[in-house]
């Protein structure tokens, strides 16, 4: 009997091991891949395809055409489009570059007192979101109604404004602000990283401070320098809010705003959107492309080797109080100045500017209005899922990919880097428009869900969390993935249990900025939100067409404030669970 249930019990084992196991791994490399390529080349094609066709009405089917490009580009218009955008994105680039890169100089190489907060300080930007920014100068260098204009003009007894925010200059001037601390974090970077011993030999030569920085703290960060230029050009060329502020009151229209102009035409110009689309993705591939380029090549300016080193501040002597009162100036300029014409307008009951006489005006009226306005906790609430959402999956598919990339040798794989990167040049209105002509065409009955909305973002927030990840996965050696498949593990096991806890610092990090990014982005809702999938950034921007300015700052002081702590928040978690600065 014994020796029958020994011989049954080897029969089974010898089954078992010729019977194939499930492997969960092709499943889920699989459906990540056809994912990846399903968002981002998928809503590429059909962009491309609507540029062709004409609009479809009740009288008329859409046809194949070239009128759209024709329009597009066969007027004088065009031309005069081409280069304001052009104008406006260089001239916001050089802009946020020379104040970021001063900046950042600054409190990297000197000896500026109090830079440590300054530096703290100047991330808070970040967080506001660029339509709040963007009210906000409004409310101060308006021609008619900025508080910066009528204290200079009463100060002065000027009789026209000295500013006109509506203006190629103004929007530089607001888009630039709101980017420099971009290029302050990128240029502290590359200053942080470099070995100071030719500075020092360049000072002990007799070169003064301006020129050692010209001659030589410059030119060895060459390829930064370039790389943040090109980074802020791009991301000024796709910029929606700034344009649709300020540039269609004073008719100076650029790509986005022409993009949103078609699209909101009756009968709606989406072919002609798209054919303006395919313009400003042209434009921002050009730029992404010598940014990977530029990239590649920074080997030939490093400095930093196997040779330690200690940097070494410049001593600024007596001019180092003038560059901490520079720190003050542009925080002032970015968040104090900005935050507080908010605030004041949110106690108001119809915009004023300061005054004894307004004193007495205050009210609780606007946020009364702010919380009692109809299906605000749902709009919070899709905000909340929304970035969550984005966040989540992004990081999970991320991984994925870069495990594909990173740790296999799979034929290929190089592509599926590309094409997961590929997002990164589509602007925001541009991604938006593209999704929403791919699901107006192939309906699947998500076309005004919040799933719609929950693919654009993922979409669009993609490259951003695959280099969060790339950068942790290049630090696991392939070692700890071996030794758990010798102990038994499956791969979905090792990868759970393994790869993602230490991955932790790379996701968490990730999660965090794609989460904050989420829950402010306005650019790729516009075309897709519909009445019951509103976000607070779409009723801010509908409060603002219907001239509610203090209903407005109302919400926005909220906005920020919410935001603010939610950072702080994502902070502290970051600070626990192992994310290093």
């Amino acid at each position: 009997m014994r020796v029958s249930t020994g011989a049954t019990t080897n029969v089974f084992d010898r089954g078992a091991v010729l019977r194939p196991q499930f492997d969960w791994k092709w499943v889920i490399i699989g459906a990540s891949v056809v994912f990846t390529v399903y968002i981002a080349v998928i809503p590429l094609a059909f962009l491309l395809w609507q540029s062709f066709r004409t609009p479809e009405t009740a009288a008329t089917a859409a046809v194949w055409t070239l009128g759209n490009y024709a329009a597009a580009y066969g007027s004088t218009e065009t031309l005069r489009l081409f280069t304001t955008s052009l104008q406006f994105a260089s001239g916001t680039a050089l802009f946020a570059f020379v104040l970021g890169a001063g900046l950042a100089w600054m409190n990297e190489r000197t000896n500026t007192p109090f830079k440590t907060i300054f530096f703290a300080l100047s991330l808070i930007p970040l967080v506001i979101p660029s339509i709040l920014f963007t009210v906000a100068w409004i409310l101060l260098a308006s021609p008619q109604i900025g508080i910066i204009n009528l204290v200079l003009q009463g100060w002065l007894g000027l009789a026209e404004a000295p500013f006109d925010i509506y203006s190629v200059a103004g929007m530089i001037w607001v888009d630039g602000l709101h980017y420099s601390p971009m290029a302050f974090l990128l240029m502290s970077a590359a200053f942080r990283a470099m070995d100071p011993s030719l500075e020092e030999s360049a000072t002990m030569s007799g070169a003064s401070v301006f020129q050692v920085a010209r001659r030589v703290t410059l030119r060895l960060t060459w390829p930064a320098i370039v790389a943040t230029i090109l980074i802020l050009f791009v991301r000024a060329i796709e910029s929606f809010e700034v344009p649709a502020l300020l540039g269609l009151p004073s008719g100076i229209v650029v790509f986005t705003a022409a993009i949103y102009q078609a699209v909101h035409r009756y009968p709606s110009q989406v072919g002609l959107a798209s054919a303006y689309a395919v313009a400003l993705l042209a434009i921002t591939s050009v730029g992404v492309y010598f940014v990977s380029r530029l990239s590649g090549q920074g080997s030939k300016y490093a400095t930093m080797t196997g040779k330690g080193f200690r940097p070494r501040q410049i001593d600024l002597g007596r001019w180092r109080w003038l560059t901490a009162s520079i720190f003050i100036v542009y925080f002032l300029l970015i968040v104090v100045l900005p935050f507080s014409v908010l605030l004041w307008s949110s106690f108001q009951r119809f915009y004023a500017v300061p005054s004894t006489e307004a004193l007495q005006n205050l009210t609780l009226d606007p946020y009364r209005f702010i919380l009692s306005y109809p299906n605000l906790p749902r709009t919070v609430l899709n905000s909340l899922l929304l970035s969550f959402g984005a966040a989540t999956i992004v990081m999970l598919v991320t991984s994925v990919i870069c495990w594909i990339v990173v740790k296999t040798k799979l034929p290929g794989r190089w592509l599926l880097d590309n094409v997961a990167s590929l997002p990164i040049v589509f602007p925001g209105l541009v991604l938006g428009l593209s999704i929403m002509i791919f699901y107006l065409n192939v309906d699947v009955g998500i076309y005004g869900t919040i799933w719609i909305m929950l693919i654009a973002y993922v979409t669009r927030f993609m490259p951003y969390g695959l280099r969060y990840t790339t950068t942790s996965m290049l630090q696991i050696h392939r070692e700890l993935e071996e030794s758990a498949a010798m102990s038994g593990a499956s791969w979905s096991t090792t990868f759970r249990r393994v790869v993602l806890p230490l991955l932790k610092p790379g996701l968490l990090a990730g999660w965090i900025y794609v989460m904050i990014v989420s829950i402010r982005e306005l650019s790729t809702s516009i075309l897709l939100y519909s009445p019951d999938t509103q976000v607070v950034s779409i009723v801010i921007w509908e409060l603002w067409e219907n001239g509610q300015y203090v209903e407005l700052s109302a919400l926005g002081v909220l906005f920020i404030i919410s935001l603010f702590v939610l950072v702080l928040m994502a902070r502290w978690l970051g600070q626990k669970y192992g994310i290093k600065e």
